[in-house]
């Protein structure tokens, strides 16, 4: 089965609609789509790279949401909550393809709804409070960058179900990519109190680089999209200091569990309920 193939398989009946994130009501996203693990590829591996790169996308999503009438401009909250949707359509599809992997037939509700802050495997970047625009942005501008380099590997995953969700995440987190770094430029070279801002920003997100490393080892990548953008934005490099623990082993801040705690409160409250 081609990437191509489990892509067009994908999006039949939204030909219309280039987001899956819109109008994909909440039924199953992997409907119809052969989910067969392929031999050669370790099942319960897949399931947990599924879910630790779902839980990336639905926590961040949670935190972009956050910006929802409180962006500096109409058009900055538009982009931002498109973003994020951007980024909940990837997580719904791969809590889709973690459940069918690990053999649970568990659904994308069970995984984002029903599970503790302990069982999240996000990185911990991406649970920070929002803080001002310009920390959004630079964590936008490198969890987008590390996101994008991994998932332009995973588009040769010889799962072709995780490799078409990746060829389709390349297209979106490009652009969540390009959106945060014109932002950074622009903060960078803009007033002295927007570049102390930007500048502020980056040392507070330099000591989570370590954990990224070692969930993903794309440091050359990232290095090389943050070296043009501060360079652009004349900003020095962030100085990487290395923070002990890690989301991907369970070992988040205490951030975590009340960005759940309101994501999860409507389902928790009525799990019987379907809408």
């Amino acid at each position: 089965m081609s990437d191509d193939h489990v892509y067009l398989t994908l999006a039949e009946g939204h030909e219309d609609d280039a987001r899956w994130a819109y109008g994909t009501g909440f039924e199953d996203p992997l409907h119809g789509v052969d989910t067969t693990v392929p031999e050669g590829v370790d099942a319960a591996e897949l399931a947990a790279d599924c879910v630790a790169l779902a839980d990336d996308a639905l926590v961040s999503a949670q935190r972009l949401a956050e910006w929802t009438t409180r962006a500096p401009e109409l058009e900055e909250e538009v982009a931002l909550a498109n973003i994020g949707l951007d980024l909940l359509g990837q997580a719904r599809l791969l809590y889709s393809r973690a459940g069918q992997a690990d053999g649970t037939g568990r659904d994308e509700d069970a995984y984002a709804y029903f599970r503790d802050a302990d069982d999240f495997r996000n990185v911990r970047l991406a649970e920070l409070p929002c803080g001002d625009f310009a920390f959004s942005i630079v964590r936008l501008l490198v969890l987008s960058s590390w996101r994008l380099a991994h998932f332009e590997r995973l588009s040769g995953h010889p799962d072709p179900v995780l490799a078409a969700i990746s060829a389709k995440g390349v297209k979106e987190l490009t652009y969540h990519r390009q959106y945060a770094a014109e932002w950074a430029v622009r903060l960078g070279d803009g007033t002295a109190e927007s570049h102390r801002r930007i500048r502020r920003a980056m040392d507070r997100v330099a000591p989570y680089f370590g954990e990224l490393f070692t969930a993903h080892d794309v440091r050359d990548e990232l290095a090389a999209v943050l070296r043009q953008v501060t360079e652009a934005a004349g900003l020095p490099m962030p100085v990487y200091r290395p923070l002990a623990g890690a989301g991907r082993t369970g070992d988040h801040t205490e951030h975590l569990a009340p960005l759940l705690a309101e994501l999860q409160s409507v389902a928790r409250a009525h799990p019987e309920a379907t809408w």
